[in-house]
């Protein structure tokens, strides 16, 4: 398996609402609303850590669910956010994710 890192784009804007995490597409001001499973892995995506361990620590300790099963899911999941400009999905850390979050502090 090799390893994948991922991170949010900075042309969305997110908030939990109600309990829901919304997303905002800037480029299209589409809104998508994230399931339990999928909020736990946007919120960890800082683009410092892998998405193997994203999957280990967030969803198969906080979820009922296998490895394999849950990382099949979840590269899926991002596949399709990154398809959209959503997610950032690279082979190395994504550090310009980092120093954002860090600003933000």
């Amino acid at each position: 398996m090799k390893t994948t890192y991922i991170a949010r784009s900075d042309t969305v804007a997110s908030r939990i609402l109600a309990g829901e995490m919304i997303i905002m597409s800037a480029a299209d001001s589409t809104l998508y609303s994230l399931n339990p499973v999928a909020t736990a892995v946007w919120q960890a995506a800082d683009g410092c850590t892998p998405l193997a361990e994203i999957v280990n620590r967030h969803i198969c300790a906080e979820f009922d669910v296998s490895p394999d099963e849950a990382y099949g899911d979840v590269e899926a999941f991002v596949a399709d956010l990154a398809r959209r400009g959503i997610l950032l999905v690279s082979d190395r850390p994504i550090l310009e994710a980092s120093a954002k979050s860090a600003d933000k502090s």
